[in-house]
């Protein structure tokens, strides 16, 4: 699990994030049972079993992490939020020098509004988040099998068209600092 998150990580830092949210929910999907998890998703995988062990405790040290910053039930990492912050400031730096960040920006922002509109209040987080969250939510309906809406899959499309944009100059200054 380790390698593949890395691997995400190092190609798309939005897939990666993504990713972190997908396998908190399913830790909690658990409650948090690491023999649950060991049995019903690590035994599952068609790797030997000391990559399995490496697999699990990935997974433990993920659980205990939520755990530590009591997330268990809802919310997400503090290096995954630290992550979606670095990528909002590139947001708003991209929104004011690059034209084709913004061309792209402004095919999602009705259905960043729309999202603002529809939570009534609750927060939502930055920009980036809700593309994230829209993402996301395309993927959770896909897999546990729902009706996806004509305009769910076009606010998907703008939102991933934007998080593709800031990947690349995320990947970019990431190369950069190293």
């Amino acid at each position: 699990m380790q390698s593949i998150a890395e691997s995400k990580k190092s190609q798309n830092i939005a897939e990666y994030i993504i990713y972190l949210y997908q396998q908190e929910d399913l830790i909690r999907s658990f409650q948090g049972n690491l023999e649950e998890i060991r049995q019903y998703v690590v035994a599952h995988f068609p790797v030997e079993e000391m990559e399995k062990e490496g697999i699990f405790n990935w997974y433990r040290d993920l659980k205990n992490q939520m755990e530590k910053e009591g997330i268990l039930e809802k919310g997400h990492l503090e290096e995954t939020q630290k992550l979606v912050n670095e990528l909002s400031q590139i947001h708003w730096q991209l929104l004011k020098k690059d034209k084709t960040y913004f061309e792209s920006y402004q095919k999602a922002k009705p259905y960043i509004l729309q999202a603002v509109m529809e939570a009534e209040g609750q927060d939502l987080g930055n920009e980036i988040q809700i593309c994230l969250n829209g993402v996301y939510g395309l993927l959770l309906c896909r897999l546990l099998g729902k009706k996806v809406s004509d305009e769910q899959l076009k606010s998907a499309e703008a939102f991933g068209e934007v998080l593709s944009l800031l990947n690349l100059v995320y990947q970019q200054e990431r190369i950069s600092r190293n």
